[in-house]
């Protein structure tokens, strides 16, 4: 899906993903993020977003959760990152990082609510009484008042299967004068929805979707009853471009995930204000009835993976198709087009979320400055290996 735009933007880090593999640094079933890059695109956008006034909250969970790419962004000035579940949670509060937003398409487990409302997370996203009530108790026996956000959904939204979950459009008055008569220690920050601005291909820009035209209405049924939505909350395909749309469509706060990794859908076919910085690194393992096969473990079902560069050294590599396996096999191996060299480096790049992956996370530095240097190896879920 990216591969063409790397060959065209940041072919440095394709040269040092061959090299390092075939000299045995890098594994197979490795996300090589070329870290340097990585905070380039997060400064272009955050400098947008604030001279736009946009908050940003940043989304580590497509690089696997990763707490040194958290305090990275965190030195250059973000304000904490938004976590998509609660072992996302842990990770980020193990390493001190802040949390800007919890609980947005999964909700905390009961017995780690205290715990989270200790941590002084700016927003906690819910979509039911019952998590609230929950919330309003362990603020309450902390003594502090706990900013919410309210997750809304009406007919027409989208809503991806796994993530079924919101305050009807149409119940949400009712359900704001509840909160504000019994639940003393919420205060309801603002709103939110999930997509609200994805990437059109028919159109060949970033758009808004009805679930913004949901969160909007919102927005003016809270103000009816006495409640000013200070964080309007509209993720996805946060970058550069979709901060200009929010200025124009609507939204004060986003969730920069693939745009750090210049890889959102757009990302692949225009070009944009940030690069493409990480590449999938397998290695041939052997050969079948005249097909190639490379290691696998790092496949996710919206990859659209198409190509592998294939060979010892960028120069010398073929580019071919990639036959990933079907969904309902493991993906020990990917298949590609036709026989190759036992050993060579396959490199690909294509749509990831490295939190469901078994794959390691190898973050370099130096990269464009002749120097590249591999400062940290983890797992797919943020965890430093070989220490």
């Amino acid at each position: 899906m990216f591969i063409d735009k790397i060959q065209k933007t940041n072919q440095e880090l394709l040269d040092v993903a061959f090299a390092f593999q075939q000299n045995g640094q890098i594994l197979p079933d490795s996300y090589v993020i070329d870290m340097d890059i990585l905070l380039d695109n997060a400064a272009k956008i955050l400098k947008e977003a604030k001279k736009n006034g946009v908050e940003l909250f940043f989304m580590l969970k497509q690089v696997g959760r990763n707490p040194y790419i958290a305090r990275k962004l965190m030195d250059i000035g973000y304000e904490g990152a938004v976590v998509v579940d609660f072992k996302e949670a842990r990770i980020m509060m193990d390493a001190g990082i802040p949390i800007g937003n919890v609980g947005h398409l999964v909700q905390i487990p009961n017995a780690m609510i205290p715990e989270l409302v200790a941590y002084h997370p700016k927003v906690i996203t819910v979509y039911s009484m019952e998590k609230l009530e929950c919330i309003q108790q362990a603020a309450k026996e902390q003594n502090i008042t706990q900013k919410v956000l309210l997750r809304v959904y009406d007919n027409g939204d989208i809503i991806y299967p796994g993530q079924t979950a919101g305050f009807l459009l149409n119940e949400l008055k009712k359900i704001t004068a509840d909160i504000l008569e019994n639940y003393p220690n919420i205060q309801i920050a603002g709103v939110t929805s999930f997509p609200c601005y994805l990437y059109d291909e028919k159109k060949g820009d970033i758009e808004p979707t009805y679930n913004l035209l949901t969160v909007k209405k919102a927005v003016d049924i809270l103000k009816e009853v006495g409640v000013e939505a200070k964080i309007i909350n509209t993720p996805s395909a946060t970058c550069t471009r979709t901060v200009q749309k929010m200025v124009e469509f609507g939204g004060n706060c986003g969730e920069p995930g693939h745009g750090l990794t210049g890889t959102t859908p757009m990302h692949a076919v225009c070009d944009m204000e940030e690069t493409p910085c990480i590449v999938y690194v397998s290695e041939i393992s052997h050969n079948f009835e005249g097909k190639a096969y490379c290691y696998g473990g790092g496949h996710y079902r919206r990859s659209h993976m198409k190509y592998a560069l294939v060979g010892r050294n960028l120069k010398n590599a073929q580019k071919m198709e990639v036959l990933p396996p079907s969904l309902e096999s493991i993906d020990y191996h990917f298949e590609l087009e036709k026989e190759c060299e036992i050993g060579a480096a396959a490199v690909m790049a294509f749509r990831f979320q490295i939190f469901v992956t078994r794959s390691d996370v190898v973050i370099m530095e130096g990269i464009h400055k002749g120097k590249p240097e591999i400062v940290g190896v983890y797992d797919s879920l943020g965890r430093r290996k070989n220490e």
